[in-house]
């Protein structure tokens, strides 16, 4: 018996070019870095430790950049539903990779961690630990793009 009747044909898709990767990863850019320096603020000017305020920021890099999909696909006349749907599908992977590549610089950055937001080393590690996020998640977004996933998602609705 052959089960792969059964089974929806795959449609390849076509190769997202770079200039449609690069245009998502600098829209997850964008509301990673508002959310990431907002957290950092916060929990800086709240004198948190360093677990909360890291905590703070990724919560609200999550959430800026969920945001900006979100408001897109209202404005073009989805729902609120199917609306956080997309940008769940759109955004997860890239906002996880950009922060996780970001924190993680930020951490191996010897004094970075504890570094105060008037202090260049702060500014230094945060903006470069972006600049090489923007650099690792650009291919991985024109690979989901390419296969109809992440930022594919949202030009579904525009």
């Amino acid at each position: 018996m052959d089960h792969t009747a059964h089974e929806p044909e795959k449609q390849p898709h076509a190769p997202a070019s770079w200039g449609t990767a690069v245009k998502a990863t600098l829209h997850c850019l964008t509301g990673c870095a508002i959310g990431e320096i907002l957290g950092m603020v916060i929990g800086t000017a709240l004198g948190w430790g360093n677990v909360p305020t890291m905590v703070s920021a990724i919560g609200l890099a999550f959430l800026f950049g969920y945001s900006f999909t979100l408001f897109a696909v209202l404005r073009a006349g989805l729902g609120l539903r199917a609306a956080i749907r997309v940008a769940l599908a759109a955004d997860t992977v890239s906002i996880a990779v950009m922060e996780l590549v970001d924190n993680a610089i930020i951490a191996l950055t010897p004094g970075a961690v504890d570094a105060h937001l008037s202090e260049g080393l702060f500014w230094a590690a945060l903006l470069g630990g972006f600049a090489v996020a923007f650099l690792i998640t650009t291919p991985v977004n024109r690979w989901m793009i390419g296969r109809g996933r992440g930022h594919a998602v949202v030009h579904a609705h525009h």
